[in-house]
């Protein structure tokens, strides 16, 4: 019934432009306007998040994913065959630089602001200093060689003279690299702080920072070589200028933005709520943008420059987090515009793949070389050099930003465009698996043992997960109070904590039974002595509980409590499987038998894990017995070795000793198993079948049942 409403409502939806006679009259009516980009937008984000998802479950950067989105829907394939209302295609082709409309490339080009203010406010600065000459090297030769491995591609397969913008801009495409794309490998692997990976992310912070400028310079050389005469001498004097102009302004004002850091975040906190800090912050972003536009440079460089001064400050987390929604709804819009800049006719022509795969090569093999072979003279084996040279070849989104300025300004066309298109594909598809293996190789990478940093680890240890939970909230409630901002992050289930106050900075890792905080040294005795007083207040907590609570009346009362189940028989009809409903078992002691049950569900194929499964129910039949009253036992946990609740219902006619809160031998148990990481009804339904069961008639004629889909049915039938 649900699936019929929802393709009647879709049907409905797409329908009504068929009813809509002004949708494609009066192109230049302002309303008309507006009306085709809110339809573009709904369409842009729907196929952006599909395509993105799809991608990143077949373990690709979801980029990729948000790029062919806009090749499919674009003005060249899907969206300018005419639909329904649409008589042009939804997305119509627009003849100029761009062929979309103006006000979605207006969005496009605010949406490539807010990735760079985004990745400025990432960029870890502590990390940046701390392996600045290592990356700096590695990050200098990559720029070098990958610029000369661009250029030499267009003269040499392109039969371009040097000083021809689009050799100059094919040249800047090929210096950029991803940190987004392999800092995502790297925390997937734990290696985000090992030798390789801060050389990685240094190197690729110089790469991007040295990208920006060199593509600022171009940009003005550019710009003197169309203002001249076809066969007009090059003004050297000017290049120069602008050159030094370039790396003045950029270093300037970046440097006075790391000066004034401070007096910028005292000045946005004056808007006291954290998501009204994050607004001005992007505010303050635009304004940035704008002044670097007006001084010949690109947008994107005024908002990575804030973006980086305010990195170091205690609410750059606050702004990443409160922005977080807005990046992951207008990001998307960008690369998927991006994608329709290609012309999918082109793009598959032979020229095109051609040059596009020749031109993916020298991009991939550039930086290889020219950053694995310098590592080699800086403490790093065959392996560490690996790494780091395949760990530096991802273009990703950096690229196509670029691409996106080139093709905005005029300079590329469409053949040039998917060309560049093509390499950032191969750049970026190829590393990931690599990468991943190289990491997992638990060889080191270096040479020599390097000395350890100024950082310490301290490690908490609890006996279970629950006062893990517990305790972590008590210690990152106690640092907000202390006027801490924090930053919460989730990799493979577990949660990480950045805690950052003025020039204090921890990092507190939330896994299942440990608590570890990594901090300065000279922040140790302030890291114990929050912790300390954490613990005590939780202790003190636990003992109010503990005075007020009297669990044994609490779970009679809900036992003796009667009400309607009727609203949840969907939900017992899809979590009770008779292949794990049991007439008997073989086991009589109560740990016996859970081992029993769990592996019912094992063997049926239910659970990924089964010793962290009985680990888990065994431990929470020691925090209380989950034996009942009137001979039911409803054993449960959560973990992540399911996906969705899991059942065992197993009949004992003759009973059993489950602990029972009556002390009446157990003929019933119900043990349900349910997601840690993903909410579901895990309570909704313990509450559902301990209704059902707390009726005598019903425990009878459940006993009474003869085959496990007859026990199903008597259960169902009186929910």
């Amino acid at each position: 019934m649900n699936k019929k409403r929802t393709i009647l409502f879709l049907l409905l939806l797409i329908s009504i432009p068929l009813f809509s006679s002004e949708i494609q009259t009066d192109t230049h009516n302002i309303t008309h306007k507006m009306t085709m980009l809110v339809f573009q937008l709904g369409i842009i984000i729907f196929f952006a998040k599909f395509f993105g998802r799809f991608l990143a479950k077949l373990g690709m950067p979801s980029v990729l994913g948000e790029l062919i989105a806009g090749i499919f829907i674009g003005p060249h394939f899907l969206g300018g065959i005419p639909f329904l209302g649409f008589t042009e295609g939804l997305f119509p082709l627009v003849h100029g630089n761009v062929p979309v409309t103006t006000e979605l490339w207006a969005i496009s080009v605010l949406a490539s602001i807010v990735l760079l203010f985004h990745a400025g406010l990432e960029t870890d600065l502590n990390l940046f200093m701390r392996y600045s000459l290592k990356g700096a090297v590695v990050g200098i030769s990559g720029v070098i060689f990958s610029f000369i491995g661009g250029v030499w591609f267009a003269m040499t397969f392109m039969k371009l003279t040097f000083m021809d913008p689009v050799t100059l801009f094919l040249g800047v495409l090929s210096i950029a690299t991803s940190v987004g794309i392999t800092a995502r490998i790297l925390s997937e692997q734990r290696k985000v702080d090992s030798p390789e990976g801060v050389t990685i992310l240094a190197a690729a912070v110089i790469d991007d920072v040295l990208g920006i400028i060199i593509l600022a310079i171009i940009l003005g050389i550019v710009s003197v070589l169309s203002s001249g005469e076809a066969n007009a001498q090059i003004d050297w004097n000017a290049i120069g200028f602008i050159a030094f102009k370039a790396i003045g302004v950029w270093l300037g004002v970046t440097a006075l933005g790391l000066i004034f850091a401070s007096k910028i975040s005292s000045f946005l906190k004056l808007f006291k709520d954290k998501v009204n800090i994050a607004v001005a912050g992007l505010a303050l972003a635009l304004i940035f943008a704008g002044i670097f536009e007006s001084a010949g440079l690109a947008l994107i460089i005024g908002a990575y420059v804030l973006g980086l001064s305010l990195s170091k400050t205690d609410i750059s987390f606050v702004i990443q987090d409160a922005i977080h929604p807005i990046a992951e709804f207008i990001i998307p819009i960008f690369f998927a515009v991006m994608g329709m800049m290609v012309d999918i006719h082109i793009l598959f022509s032979k020229e095109v793949l051609f040059l596009g795969f020749i031109y993916g090569i020298i991009a991939i093999f550039t930086k290889l070389l020219a950053c694995g072979i310098p590592s080699l003279f800086l403490n790093f084996n065959m392996l560490g050099a690996l790494r780091i040279g395949v760990g530096m070849i991802p273009r990703g989104e950096v690229a196509l930003i670029i691409a996106g300025i080139g093709v905005g300004d005029g300079i590329l066309n469409s053949e040039i465009f998917g060309i560049a298109v093509l390499m950032t594909l191969l750049s970026t598809i190829s590393p990931p698996p690599i990468l991943t293996k190289l990491l997992q190789n638990p060889k080191k990478g270096t040479k020599k043992e390097i000395k350890g940093s100024n950082s310490i680890s301290t490690k908490f240890d609890f006996p279970t997960g629950t006062l893990t939970d517990l305790a972590v909230d008590k210690i990152v409630t106690a640092l907000t109070g202390e006027g801490f901002f924090s930053h919460k992050m989730e990799i493979e289930g577990d949660k990480i904590y950045q805690l950052r106050k003025d020039n204090i900075f921890f990092t507190l890792f939330h896994f299942y039974k440990t608590v570890e905080i990594i901090s300065d040294k000279e922040d140790l005795v302030f890291v114990k002595t929050i912790v300390y007083e954490a613990l005590l207040a939780l202790n003190q907590s636990i003992k109010k509980l503990q005075d007020m609570a009297k669990p044994e009346e609490m779970k009679k009362d809900i036992l003796e409590s009667n009400s309607e189940s009727r609203k949840n028989y969907s939900l017992l009809k899809s979590a009770l499987n008779p292949d794990t409903i049991r007439l008997s078992l073989n086991s009589e002691k109560k740990s016996d038998i859970l081992e029993e049950i769990v592996d019912i569900l094992y063997e049926n194929g239910d659970i990924t894990n089964r010793d962290e499964v009985l680990k888990e129910v065994i431990e929470r039949e020691k925090l209380m017995s989950t034996g009942l009253q009137n001979g039911i036992a409803i054993p449960h946990c959560k973990t992540d070795s399911v996906s969705s609740i899991k059942t065992v219902v197993a009949l004992c006619r003759d009973g059993v000793d489950f602990d029972s809160l009556d002390g009446l031998p157990t003929r019933i148990i119900v043990f349900i198993v349910s997601p840690k990481s993903n909410p579901g009804p895990h309570i909704q339904f313990l509450s559902a079948i301990g209704t059902i069961l707390n009726n005598k008639h019903s425990l009878l004629e459940i006993l009474d049942s003869k085959t496990p889909v007859g026990v199903r049915d008597t259960i169902l039938g009186k929910a």
